[in-house]
């Protein structure tokens, strides 16, 4: 059988999550049903990065096998069946032993935040109608760079044998009206991003010191990181690979 990567981008607002599961909606679920009816066969795909409900992409990836050639016209097919907010964008056959998720070498993930009421934005960015200081933000996210034990920052629950990252990015800037964290990393945990943008919040307000972060950070309780700002505004925006298995554009 052949091995395909399927890129993929959605609007998770309808969803929850990436991953099928029973009893609720999911993006595999839309992307398998999607699959049976035009290739009349199924599939199980594997996912690169699961997304919580609610959580957007501009880009994520499923792997699947499949024998028939993927013909042309597949993804013209696939897009006219799939719900108006999931997109399947690019398909390509890969080496037989690549795996998505685990031959990925970063994700980068965005938090998006407006200050000024806008209903254009409710629904892909978190409105936070408070000032913050821009400077003790970067300060914070700078620090996170240093660290590699993550646990703080990932809810329970979880079946992860690590809780090590790498964070190669970790900063906030201004994009016109949207405040916006931008964060990379070899993997990330769950809730981790969610994580760490509330509880970064709470020192660009003054409510939180930059030692107290450190504090956190060391302590391992998630109990002590902010986790309330909601999956809305949150995007994975890119997973990369190696070219020999997925070469940029």
């Amino acid at each position: 059988m052949a091995r395909y990567f399927l890129e993929v981008s959605y609007h998770g607002s309808r969803y929850s999550g990436f991953q099928k599961q029973e009893n609720a909606n999911s993006i595999q679920a839309e992307i398998e049903k999607a699959f049976a009816v035009l290739q009349k066969a199924s599939i199980t795909l594997t996912g690169a990065s699961r997304t919580d409900t609610g959580v957007h992409a501009c880009q994520n990836f499923f792997h699947f096998d499949f024998d028939p050639l993927i013909h042309d016209h597949f993804l013209y097919k696939m897009n006219a069946i799939l719900p108006r907010d999931i997109v399947a964008v690019k398909i390509m056959q890969v080496p037989p032993t690549a795996h998505c998720r685990f031959d990925a070498t970063s994700r980068t993930y965005k938090y998006k935040i407006y200050q000024t009421k806008n209903p254009f934005m409710e629904d892909r960015a978190h409105y936070f109608p408070y000032p913050v200081d821009l400077t003790k933000l970067n300060e914070a996210a700078k620090l996170l760079s240093g660290y590699h034990d993550f646990t703080t920052f990932s809810k329970r629950n979880t079946q992860v044998k690590t809780f090590f990252c790498t964070v190669e990015t970790s900063e906030w800037v201004q994009e016109n009206e949207l405040l916006t964290y931008n964060v990379k990393a070899n993997r990330f945990l769950r809730g981790m991003v969610r994580g760490l943008t509330g509880t970064m919040l709470q020192v660009g307000r003054g409510k939180m010191s930059i030692d107290d972060l450190q504090s956190i950070l060391l302590s391992g309780n998630c109990s002590q990181a902010d986790f309330s700002v909601p999956a809305h505004g949150l995007f994975l925006c890119k997973v990369e690979y190696p070219d020999s298995i997925y070469p940029s554009p």
